[in-house]
């Protein structure tokens, strides 16, 4: 099994049920299990359109053997489910699920790169994730 990182946010609705939502069904995939929940935090919005409302953002740390692209395709199934349509990118949105590390791999895809490009840059990814990697 790969241990892997996710990033989850949300900042339409219900913020806290939808990640909750997401985690539920996470730990319902097949060959996953959910292994650590970091806190919840509150942050502004980063880039896209002005006048979004603030993010609750969180990492949860798994182990799979579904391989990369076929985790990225049932996580964007999850985000379908809790209501995400297509937007304006970077725009609001009721859940966000990013594979942010997948065990020791680095992949360069069209619709999907790890480790995630822009998590370095970001404080809302990075806190969440350093402090269960750090603990």
């Amino acid at each position: 099994m790969a241990v892997c990182y996710l990033g989850i946010g949300s900042n339409i609705g219900n913020r806290r049920k939808n990640i909750r939502l997401a985690v539920k069904k996470i730990k319902t995939l097949k060959n996953t299990q959910v292994l650590e929940f970091s806190d919840i935090i509150e942050t502004e919005p980063v880039g896209g359109p002005a006048g979004q409302g603030k993010f609750l953002n969180a990492a949860l740390k798994i182990h799979t053997r579904i391989p990369p692209k076929a985790l990225l395709k049932r996580l964007k199934s999850i985000e379908k489910l809790l209501g995400r349509k297509k937007s304006v990118r970077f725009g609001a949105r009721p859940i966000d699920l990013d594979i942010l590390l997948y065990a020791d791999k680095v992949m360069r895809k069209k619709d999907l790169v790890i480790p995630h490009p822009r998590m370095f840059e970001r404080e809302f990814v990075m806190k969440p994730l350093l402090q269960m990697i750090c603990r």
